[in-house]
């Protein structure tokens, strides 16, 4: 190549060859001591990457006529090992700082989807064994736990209600695959036990999420118990009236005649729902940011009627990519060789009290609403599985500990973050084996001849 060529052949290759990132691209991905093995990023994206393998993995095992297992499982223990191995630990290291916003966005995420994911002509339509299964069993899992760590733990009363209401809610994640499974078969549809489930399912999250909420503020408030009652009121009330101001807001804003009307939506919509979350925090309101999202993705949904389902759609991905984070996340707090042996024991021993108490009482609330005794029984087991709502909200007051600096706080969170971890650990895939096993076995097929003849018979 002669030298008069030289200087064509390079203007030609930068032309076909994009040149590289530049701007605050550059800046982040050529920071040398975060992308270098014990940096920030180096450790979020080989989280990721572990966290998806194994939920790929743990989706795999399929067996005849039952659910797979849920994926979380895998996410979750893939952070755990990446925790407690030798080396792989000091290699794959995220700040806490960087994990507790990283695991706030998931929670706002998912409070948003959980938001638009509520129905409100079904909110009218709302059948009283529906409000019951949804509110009753919640209610008194938290205050059984509550009382029972209380005893056990030496969980001061309002942690023990914060424990209470991280433990109490079902998932969705867990539920809503293995009730689709079932109504695809047949199972329990002339009942619409499936769609009660995952109708009351909803509610069950969003009444232990508000509950969670609101001891958590008046867990870090500081002066007489009566102020902060009255804060802890203050942070629902306001929350929800925020919320409805918002959700309004998102309906004029941006207007029905713009272009790429769905991006827009989207990214208000979850930009105001991260924004909300973090907000909470710097106000101390800790309380106000998660029922705010809630209600403005509910009032949003409701102003689109049908064009929220795009919206939904987009949400839906969004959770999709930091699902792997946050169970990873998760996972990854969890420090074996620290874990006290007398915690791990009491706390299981308060979550199978508070799961006997709940089926146990989730029995007694559909006595008397039209199913016969192995429907009963069916409704109470599947009201066992949790994975996402303690997640999503089970490191909060942990984080919340670890910005005050109070090692007793910091003590009461990692605590409930431990118990947290044992419920998904214990009762999501006991969850979704038992709902694939009982439902064939208990509940009525559509097609079955002898509900064909008591229907012939009773006409």
């Amino acid at each position: 190549m002669t030298d008069s060529e030289r200087p064509t052949c390079c203007s030609r290759l930068r032309r076909s060859c994009p040149g590289p990132p530049r701007g605050l691209l550059a800046a982040i991905i050529t920071k040398e001591k975060e992308c270098l093995p014990g940096g920030n990023l180096f450790g979020i994206v080989v989280l990721f990457i572990c966290a998806v393998c194994g939920g790929k993995l743990v989706g795999l095992i399929q067996f005849p006529t039952l659910p797979p297992f849920p994926p979380l499982l895998g996410m979750l223990l893939a952070g755990l090992v990446l925790r407690n191995v030798p080396y792989v630990k000091e290699a794959v290291y995220i700040d806490q700082a960087w994990s507790a916003a990283l695991r706030n966005i998931a929670l706002a995420i998912i409070l948003t989807r959980a938001g638009l994911g509520l129905d409100g002509s079904a909110l009218k339509k709302l059948k009283a064994v529906c409000l019951r299964v949804a509110v009753g069993p919640c209610t008194i899992e938290a205050s059984t736990v509550a009382v029972v760590s209380y005893f056990l733990m030496d969980l001061p009363w309002i942690w023990g209600f914060i424990l209470g209401f991280v433990l109490s809610a079902v998932s969705p994640a867990v539920v809503v695959p293995s009730m689709l499974l079932l109504q695809k078969d047949g199972y329990g549809v002339e009942k619409g036990i499936p769609t009660l489930l995952m109708a009351a399912g909803s509610f069950d999250d969003i009444l232990a999420i508000t509950g969670f909420s609101t001891c958590l503020g008046m867990a870090f408030s500081t002066g007489s118990t009566w102020f902060n009652l009255g804060k802890g009121i203050l942070e629902v009330v306001g929350g929800m009236v925020v919320g409805i101001v918002l959700g309004f807001f998102i309906k004029f804003i941006p207007s029905n005649d713009q272009e790429d009307l769905v991006s827009k939506r989207s990214f208000l919509l979850l930009g105001l729902s991260v924004f909300a979350v973090f907000a909470s925090h710097v106000a101390d309101l800790s309380g106000a940011g998660g029922l705010v999202t809630l209600v403005m993705a509910f009032i949003a949904g409701i102003t689109w009627g049908e064009s929220k389902a795009p919206v939904a759609a987009v949400v839906g991905v969004s959770w999709d990519i930091f699902q792997p984070l946050l169970f990873g996340l998760i996972g990854a707090e969890i420090t074996v060789s620290t874990l006290d042996p007398s915690t791990v024991g009491l706390g299981l021993a308060a979550l199978s009290i508070g799961l006997l108490v709940r089926v146990l009482f989730t029995f007694c609330m559909v006595l008397f609403a039209g199913f016969n005794m192995k429907e009963k029984v069916f409704i109470a087991l599947a009201w066992l599985p949790k994975a996402t709502v303690q997640a999503a909200i089970g490191s909060k007051a942990l984080d919340m500990a670890r910005s005050k600096g109070d090692p007793v706080l910091e003590k009461y969170g990692m605590n409930v973050l431990t118990v947290a971890v044992l419920a998904i650990l214990v009762t999501a895939p006991i969850g979704a084996l038992g709902i694939g096993l009982a439902g064939p076995r208990l509940l009525q097929k559509r097609d079955d001849p002898a509900l064909e003849k008591s229907q012939a018979e009773g006409e």
